[in-house]
């Protein structure tokens, strides 16, 4: 098993995954894991090799606009839910992915829920860590004010905004090693900064949500929701509420866990991340 790094151009767009390949046969599915704001695939660099080691193919894209991956002009890519869950779709395909164990955190992780309901044949399992999932939810105004008008385009020019974000979202201190591969992206081109502006300000976050909250109420396939405690942006009701309206849905409270759970705390959420994984892709 290693973690290797590939790039793919799916309808022009340029997408990087990180990939996690296990030794020998597997009949287990593959899983695809999405990040959120301001984050990228680096975040899910514990879970990966972890995954693969018993026996899964683990995938994790760079969003279009972050990390890595291609950052197109708003002319050219909307930065709408829509546009990513297009964009999505084709990428999936052109790994011939055809069912899947599903990954998502963070704002941006709602588009991979939207994909699920747009696409529940695909779909074997869902993981949520952190991830709005209720007309509850609001963008907070760490991440809102990268949207204003005139103060926006300022911000998301500055790399250190991805510190502020990362650390304050988690309520703990990123390595600094770790940090220079988040600020890379900023630090090498302005380009990012405009598509993090253009997400955050076609997010489209209560109609998501609308979507979201009704779709998953006729959801079958299971829900295992891992939710960091101390997140102080997305509250444990809103998970609660959630797991007790779903028909097949298991939540996990992460005590003393912030909004960005892969970070810290790898090895708490495998615990229950793993056997969930594989009791569901054996089925």
């Amino acid at each position: 098993m290693s973690l290797t790094e590939h790039q793919i151009t799916v309808d022009s767009l340029e997408w990087f995954y990180r990939e996690s390949s296990p030794i020998g046969r597997t009949d287990l599915l593959p899983v695809v894991l999405l990040h959120g704001l301001v984050s990228q695939s680096y975040s899910w660099r514990n879970i990966l090799p972890a995954l693969a080691n018993q026996g899964t193919r683990a995938i994790a894209p760079d969003w279009i606009g972050s990390g890595s991956s291609a950052k197109p002009e708003k002319r050219d890519f909307a930065y709408t839910p829509d546009a990513y869950i297009t964009a999505l779709e084709a990428f999936i395909k052109a790994l011939e992915i055809e069912r899947f164990s599903l990954v998502v955190q963070g704002f941006l992780g709602s588009v991979g829920l939207q994909y699920a309901l747009r696409h529940p044949e695909q779909i074997a399992n869902i993981a949520i860590l952190n991830t709005p999932i209720s007309t509850a939810a609001k963008l907070p105004w760490k991440i809102k004010q990268m949207g204003l008008p005139l103060a926006g385009e300022v911000m998301t020019q500055d790399p250190l905004l991805v510190d502020r974000t990362l650390e304050g979202g988690s309520r703990y201190r990123i390595e600094d090693k770790d940090l220079d591969v988040y600020r890379k992206p900023f630090l090498k081109t302005s380009a990012v900064g405009r598509a993090l502006l253009a997400s955050i300000r076609n997010l489209q976050l209560e109609k998501a949500m609308t979507e979201i909250e009704s779709g998953f109420k006729q959801w079958q396939q299971p829900i295992l929701i891992q939710w960091g405690t101390l997140d102080p942006w997305l509250s444990v009701d809103i998970a609660q509420k959630f797991a007790d309206s779903v028909a097949n849905a298991e939540l996990v409270k992460l005590n003393n866990v912030g909004h960005y759970p892969q970070e810290h705390y790898h090895k708490t959420i495998l615990e229950d991340l793993l056997p969930f994984i594989r009791r569901s892709q054996s089925n």
